[in-house]
């Protein structure tokens, strides 16, 4: 977080000395005012580069195994651009590489991580295991070390999820 206030004070430092460049060249005849205003122009450029590229820096900090099964995308009322570019505040990831698959009656079953990334001020990161009938297309949260199956939260994917797909592609 520190090095995020320091960048953005660096950003505003670069953007005011082009505003004052461009003060010098036109011979002072720009206002005064176009220094901060470009620092300031530029420590909100470079805060919204960093929100916009925070999701495409966090997938790529994941291992080649992981699958992304869903992405949220929202606007706020204190970042109204985001109403045009909706940005990205969260996504889950599925690890391939720590499934388990199981058959039992000719049916193939998975148990799996599914792990949840939030953008807020500092990252959060959650996991909940799960086990999905990839035959029915059911799934529902295993709690505790037990991984006791929780069947009044049970609910049935489409045949499109993209949850569905990543961990029952081979059925298809």
């Amino acid at each position: 977080m520190i090095w995020h206030l320091i960048a953005a004070v660096f950003a505003g430092l670069g953007a005011a000395g082009i505003g004052l460049l461009l003060r010098t060249l036109s011979g002072k005849r720009l206002p005064r005012w176009i220094i901060p205003a470009l620092a300031g122009l530029g420590m909100l450029g470079y805060q919204i580069q960093t929100e916009y590229s925070w999701y495409e820096h966090k997938r790529s900090l994941l291992p080649d195994s992981a699958r992304v099964v869903q992405v949220e995308q929202d606007a706020m009322f204190w970042r109204p651009w985001t109403y045009l570019f909706p940005m990205t505040t969260g996504f889950s990831v599925v690890d391939t590489q720590s499934m388990s698959v199981q058959e039992q009656a000719g049916e193939k079953r998975v148990e799996f991580l599914l792990y949840r990334f939030e953008k807020q001020v500092q990252d959060r990161v959650s996991h909940q295991a799960w086990l999905m009938n990839c035959a029915t297309r059911e799934t529902l949260p295993l709690e505790g070390e037990a991984r006791e199956p929780r069947l009044d939260e049970m609910r049935r994917l489409g045949e499109q999820a993209p949850l569905y797909r990543a961990l029952c592609a081979e059925d298809d």
